[in-house]
């Protein structure tokens, strides 16, 4: 990796917003980057499978689960689906699981931290859509930078 996000709020910080350092790294890939996709939802996963069986083409999943921990929103399984369809990772404002094994895999995961039980899965949310949290608005095709140091948000692709 020839970035980081230190350097990149050197070079760009009035383009940029930076998350509030409330997110646990998870994943095997500590630094990643790409186009948002969103989702919002609450305790039920559905959209996030929805959105990890499409093309990733490099895109990082912004799942907006407002901020719940009483259940996990990704585990080992839907991680694999979104290696095996190319995204980059994904920021998830809510609790994962199996985070041992999401430890070795090859994506970049942040979230709230880890919880054991999964949700629901009825299909509720919305996807594509602005969301909100840690200090920071993402809009789908917002570029997404995430490593040991923290993430930042910027409006188009920055050269790295």
């Amino acid at each position: 990796m020839d970035w980081c996000t230190a350097d990149l709020c050197d070079s760009f910080s009035d383009e940029l917003q930076v998350a509030q350092p409330l997110f646990q790294a998870y994943g095997g890939a500590p630094g990643f980057h790409g186009s948002a996709a969103t989702v919002k939802v609450f305790e039920d996963n559905s959209l996030v499978r929805a959105a990890f069986e499409s093309p990733g083409r490099g895109r990082v999943l912004v799942v907006d689960g407002a901020g719940s921990l009483r259940c996990a929103l990704v585990g080992d399984m839907l991680a694999k689906l979104a290696i095996d369809n190319g995204w980059a990772g994904a920021i998830v404002n809510a609790p994962i699981r199996d985070s041992k094994v999401i430890g070795q895999m090859p994506i970049g995961f942040r979230a709230l931290g880890t919880c054991p039980l999964k949700s629901v899965k009825l299909g509720a949310g919305e996807k594509e859509v602005p969301v909100q949290f840690a200090g920071v608005s993402i809009k789908p095709g917002d570029w997404v930078y995430a490593d040991e140091d923290g993430i930042v948000i910027a409006s188009r692709e920055l050269p790295l």
